[in-house]
């Protein structure tokens, strides 16, 4: 396992992507078109990668498979920092935890809990015991009902010396700016936005020096490349991408609840991956619309 403090600094500037989970004909998890697919991606540099998260479809994925999930990206990709999808209610998200630490994982990204809605003291609480759970890193993924206020955030840093990140999928600004200026260099901030190159400028400007790339899955050269602009300060080329990529994708993502996971899977499959469907209750591209993902990805590789 990857110390936290290693970890955390692997994280902080560099991309971080988060690989779809691929399904056989059986509907199974298939760990070989897995291998296959991360093994492809190892040619291209990111800091880590979080497996069996939101792009992993980790709330379709029973805890066995998770870890299963983990103990193949470990054997897959080695060196790299394995960061893996953890959550449900609280006993449940301990247990997943100390599953993922045995299975060789690296850290966790804590998912909100499920269905309902919870008051800030209640949050707090769930964080603390995941991370007493285990001596991996966490990183608390702001979205949902599950969303901290840099107070908490601040108390939880004090408690717990293995909560290294806060990732945000809200949008809220505000709220991200007042988390980057309380804790400083005490976490690692990153940009969890679904597509989140469509937000990274703005996010740069509230603290957020780097974001996990979906679009990595299936056109890494192009993300790689606006990373690198992003990272460079040079907005001209991000706003190109932006105008050629990022902005028809994300038209094709909207025509449909879910499709920002149905897409990204289909990306996969269109590079010529053994992806397989997504879970229900997502549902998959019509061929309409893998006509046009065709058409996006065509010449970019």
């Amino acid at each position: 396992m990857i110390d936290n403090e290693t970890l955390k600094s692997r994280i902080d500037g560099g991309l971080l992507s988060f690989p779809v989970t691929p399904f056989g004909a059986d509907g199974d998890f298939a760990p070989e078109p897995f291998r296959a697919h991360l093994e492809w991606l190892s040619d291209y540099p990111v800091s880590g990668l979080f497996v069996a998260g939101g792009t992993g479809e980790m709330f379709s994925l029973t805890p066995s498979e998770i870890v299963e999930i983990t103990r193949t990206a470990k054997q897959a990709q080695p060196e790299a920092p394995i960061m893996v999808g953890c959550g449900y209610g609280t006993r449940m998200a301990c247990e997943l935890a100390q599953g993922i630490e045995e299975a060789g994982g690296d850290g966790i990204l804590l998912l909100p809990h499920y269905l309902i809605g919870a008051p800030q003291d209640g949050i707090a609480e769930r964080i603390r015991a995941v991370c007493k759970s285990t001596k991996m890193g966490v990183i608390v993924y702001n979205r949902g009902q599950a969303r901290v206020t840099a107070e908490t955030l601040e108390q939880l840093a004090d408690e717990c010396p293995n909560l290294i990140g806060f990732k945000d999928g809200t949008g809220d600004i505000d709220t991200v700016r007042r988390v980057t200026l309380k804790l400083g260099d005490r976490l690692s901030y990153i940009g969890g936005m679904p597509t989140h190159e469509l937000f990274a400028q703005a996010y740069r400007g509230a603290g957020m020096a780097t974001y996990s790339s979906a679009v990595f899955n299936f056109v890494p050269e192009t993300a790689v490349a606006f990373h690198r602009a992003f990272t460079a300060g040079d907005d001209a080329t991000c706003e190109r991408l932006l105008e050629e990529f990022y902005y028809p994708f994300a038209a094709i993502r909207d025509r449909k609840t879910g499709y920002a996971v149905s897409a990204i899977k289909a990306g996969v499959r269109l590079r010529g991956f053994e992806a397989g469907p997504v879970r229900a209750p997502l549902t998959d591209l019509t061929e309409e619309e893998m006509g046009l993902m065709q058409d996006l990805i065509r010449g970019r590789s």
